[in-house]
């Protein structure tokens, strides 16, 4: 008993802690950012993964430490054995399969503080809502674009509507948009109330996230592994904030970041569009199609039906 409660880590100290793994992580991004210095910041980013996680297992309103790591130490285990077995050139697939791991994690975070929260005041409804729907468009995404690379999915565009089709844009701009307005009725709702918003909505999310990636070529699945894991960093910043931890806020936001830079980077190197690429200008395309003015006839042309009945 005495022996755990010297391992208890104060508030004060586990705030310097999470602070001493975010200057590790900027500094691992850093080290990546360069071939010659890419081992020095992978061993940099682990370590600062270490002691988040350590210091977070031993802090004072920590719950059962001993479930903890017995799930920590199996999952440790399988993702060492996994990563000395995958080739190289089998890298991308592994990064795409551990992006959804991360969506998922997000979206039950999410569901954890949906349901394990006695008051819920309008924002943390907005937090849990995003957080929800991040989450799940990052889970079917990357096992999308794991498939796609992998060659388990075809590479070519398959979308709904055909590739060439105007539907997809429709449909990818009607999930945004009832997701958007079930955000509201999901916000305006008290406790429990309104999950079937919420369940409605984690449903569309994974379907979007889908089609958005199967509606893109295998040409572009480097920028789409990179975008996804944007949107990993940004679901973990967002589960930071249901979670009051700093460090996964942060974490998040470093993530969410430069995934983002990356991959509007190689857009430009690949001389092609960002948003045509991951978003396909879903809602711009679908408005555009809709207020598009339909051709006019010439004043000397005369009807199709004048002209069959001649």
């Amino acid at each position: 008993m005495m022996f755990s409660s010297l391992l208890v880590v104060r508030d004060d100290l586990m705030d310097m802690s999470y602070l001493m793994a975010s200057v590790l992580f900027i500094l691992s991004l850093a080290g990546l950012s360069k071939q010659e210095s890419a081992k020095r910041g992978n061993l940099l980013g682990l370590c600062g993964m270490f002691i988040a996680i350590l210091v977070t297992a031993f802090a004072d309103h920590f719950g059962n430490t001993g479930i903890f790591f017995g799930t920590l130490v199996p999952g440790g285990f399988i993702g060492l054995m996994v990563a000395h077995r995958v080739e190289m050139t089998s890298m991308p697939q592994l990064i795409a399969m551990l992006h959804s791991f991360v969506g998922l994690a997000a979206v039950l975070v999410g569901l954890a503080s949906f349901y394990g929260s006695v008051e819920m005041d309008a924002v943390h409804r907005v937090e849990i809502f995003v957080g929800v729907f991040i989450g799940a468009v990052t889970v079917t995404g990357s096992l999308v674009a794991c498939g796609k690379l992998q060659g388990t999915i075809t590479g070519n565009p398959v979308s709904i509507g055909g590739n060439k089709g105007k539907l997809r844009h429709f449909v990818n701009a009607a999930f945004c948009i009832v997701s958007l307005v079930f955000l509201f009725l999901f916000s305006a709702k008290s406790g429990t109330d309104g999950q079937v918003y919420l369940y409605v909505m984690m449903g569309l999310a994974y379907a979007l996230g889908a089609h958005l990636v199967m509606s893109i070529g295998g040409a572009d699945m480097p920028v789409v592994v990179s975008m996804l894991n944007s949107y990993s960093g940004w679901a973990t910043s967002a589960s930071g904030f249901l979670l009051n931890n700093d460090l996964l806020i942060i974490t998040g936001a470093l993530v969410g970041s430069s995934g983002a830079i990356l991959s509007y980077i190689m857009c430009r190197a690949m001389n092609r569009s960002f948003i045509s690429v991951i978003m396909e200008d879903s809602v711009w395309k679908a408005v555009s199609l809709l207020l598009q003015p339909r051709p006019r006839m010439a004043k000397n042309s005369k009807p199709l039906k004048s002209i069959l009945t001649a």
